[in-house]
């Protein structure tokens, strides 16, 4: 069990830095958007949803982790 807590504390930390990158990089796709670069900015925004997507999946399988622990 000791493991396994470890595991989601290690995987929730991982994802709570994939969520600050995806900011920050929207941030610079703001920024770049602003000098013109609209084409740039709309791919990182592409790139983006790829962060997006995966996220609920992510959340849902830590939950998983979470209450498995728990049992």
């Amino acid at each position: 069990m000791e493991d396994l807590s470890l595991l989601v504390s290690l995987l929730t930390r991982i994802n709570e830095n994939q969520l600050a990158l995806g900011a920050a990089v929207e941030e610079l796709a703001v920024w770049v958007e602003q000098r013109g670069s609209t084409d740039i900015a709309n791919n990182v925004r592409g790139a983006l949803e790829t962060l997006d997507q995966n996220a609920g999946f992510i959340n849902l399988a830590l939950i998983s982790l979470k209450a498995e622990g728990r049992e």
